[in-house]
């Protein structure tokens, strides 16, 4: 394992899971931009939102969005998951993704939380289009019973951190994405995630 002391954006005392990808150096970046991302788990499912407009279209992701200037992290976590899912919840931060993309001068520090149960009623956004996933193998001829997670929907990093998302292991993680010219979208390039020494799930 080694240290993060090569990833910038990331704690220095965390021990890899996993890295990989073609570029051999981390792209720079000239400031920071915090968002957050939330999600939400109810017997056995883990609620995510497919994205009908915007940043990540089509897409399916927790729900989450910009800190604004005088709120925290947890607050705008909370925040944005009423505003795109139209619950509450009791979230645990648990991960922190780091990420930038060609050509931008900022990088994203994205603060993610997990909440176990929930309040309200879920409800669809301008944004959001919320629904539930099995996070257990589901053999289940029963049609009403949750789908598997889409894996193939997610941001192309996000099946290396979800089984630490899954089984509450605090974890870090950076990306960078570089454009593809032929087909237009964002691959990464360059991953590493770790976690904590001796930390284990809460």
């Amino acid at each position: 394992m080694m240290s993060t002391q090569s990833v910038p954006g990331l704690e220095k005392d965390l021990c890899e899971v996993i890295a990989g990808g073609t570029s051999p150096t981390w792209m720079a970046y000239t400031d920071i931009k915090f968002y957050t991302n939330a999600f939400i788990f109810h017997e056995k499912k883990i609620l995510l939102g497919y994205k009908k407009r915007g940043f990540g279209l089509y897409k399916y992701n927790g729900f989450g969005g910009k800190v604004e200037p005088g709120e925290t992290s947890l607050e705008a976590a909370a925040r944005e998951l009423e505003e795109e899912a139209g619950i509450r919840s009791s979230l645990k931060h648990i991960g922190v993704l780091f990420f930038i993309s060609e050509g931008e001068n900022s990088a994203f520090h994205i603060d993610i939380y997990r909440g176990d149960g929930f309040e309200g009623t879920v409800t669809e956004s301008e944004e959001m289009r919320p629904e539930w996933f099995s996070t257990t193998i589901n053999d289940s001829t029963d049609p009403h019973a949750a789908p598997a997670i889409p894996y193939d929907r997610l941001w192309e990093t996000d099946p290396y951190w979800f089984p630490l998302l899954l089984s509450k292991t605090p974890f870090q993680g950076r990306a960078d994405f570089r454009m593809d010219t032929v087909e237009g979208k964002l691959f990464p390039c360059k991953w590493w995630f770790g976690v904590k020494e001796g930390v284990s799930a809460y």
